[in-house]
């Protein structure tokens, strides 16, 4: 079992997820990288809800051929190019979520490998056996 850390002496998380969470001994660690909004046909949704939308089920497929799921998520790592987007990849990131929350860092970057590409997610995830 994953135990929480958000301590009094810290402000409060800004979102859903939280501070600390402690791994048991003997998890396996799944680590992903980077998924971008991009569909297995190269198209690519215009706005960043389309985008995180993708990027979050590639991670589900990704934990699921670990036979893993959400619930198993420990860290979230976000990457958006426009700080106007924040709300927009938080409600989609609050969707796939699952308790107890992750830790989360949400990044601004000046891009990514292609210009249309507004998002980027990845995870690591621990499960124990």
């Amino acid at each position: 079992m994953k135990k929480v850390f958000n301590p009094p002496s810290v402000r409060r998380p800004f979102g859903h997820y939280n501070h600390g969470l402690l791994v048991p001994p003997g998890a396996s660690i799944l680590v992903t990288s980077g998924q971008l909004g991009i569909r297995p046909d190269d198209t690519i949704p215009p706005d960043v809800t389309g985008q995180a939308e993708l990027c979050f089920e590639a991670i589900k497929a990704i934990l699921e051929e670990a036979e893993m799921t959400f619930a198993d998520v420990i860290r979230i790592s976000g990457f958006v190019t426009r700080r106007e987007d924040f709300p927009a990849y938080m409600a989609v990131r609050d969707l796939y979520t699952l308790d107890p929350k992750p830790v989360s860092t949400l990044l601004v970057v000046g891009g990514f490998t292609r210009p249309e590409f507004l998002v980027e997610v990845e995870v690591t995830a621990a499960k124990v056996v």
